[in-house]
């Protein structure tokens, strides 16, 4: 199949307008549009093709070839399995709980795996497992950039969040009172009044 018509352009376009079609197409097929629709098989399928066809042609124009050399081969631009383009698009678009059941239906755990598993996370607030993910991502596949950035941005956050005070919870309770009667002083002092009891 030709990936070309598969997103509806010439051989000629630009990238932007691979872009703009890639977009317009997963925009259209997006599970969300396919909730309790019978068509909804039908639609996942037609994102697949989608997806691979936008890959391919990414490949080419990168000057890589794919493994297979055909449609819908087993690497894209940037080293990451098309088996996980559909689970990018999702995080993308914002669809967690799609990205997860299609993380959740794949059985090896690669590198990749766990760097996407560390996204989701990232993206639903769990810090501490998205940092366990992306460590992991890391330690499998220490060359890749991205693995590695994610792990390092993680890392230098929780930095920050211990030097605040975050994360462990290092404020007391006795600490939280003081701070707050201390308010209250400054409000009476102010004309104002914070604790009304005191």
């Amino acid at each position: 199949m030709d990936p070309y018509k598969v997103l509806g352009v010439s051989r000629n376009a630009s990238d932007e307008e691979i872009r703009a079609a890639h977009r317009a197409l997963a925009k259209k097929y997006h599970p969300d549009n396919y909730v309790n629709n019978p068509l909804a098989d039908l639609a996942a399928e037609k994102m697949k093709e989608i997806n691979a066809a936008y890959e391919q042609i990414q490949n080419e124009r990168a000057g890589r070839q794919t493994n297979s050399g055909s449609y819908g081969g087993d690497y894209n631009d940037n080293g990451s399995s098309s088996k996980y383009a559909a689970v990018r698009n999702f995080i993308a678009y914002g669809d967690l709980d799609a990205a997860e059941r299609l993380l959740n239906e794949q059985e090896d755990h690669d590198a990749e795996w766990y760097f996407l598993k560390g996204s989701v996370c990232f993206r639903r607030g769990w810090m501490d497992a998205a940092e366990d993910n992306f460590a992991r991502a890391t330690e499998m596949d220490p060359s890749n950039r991205e693995y590695a950035a994610a792990y390092d941005r993680m890392s230098h956050r929780r930095t920050v969040y211990h030097e605040r005070g975050g994360y462990d919870n290092e404020m007391s309770f006795c600490t939280c009172c003081n701070n707050l009667i201390c308010a209250d002083c400054c409000c009476e002092c102010m004309g104002g009044d914070l604790i009304p009891c005191c």
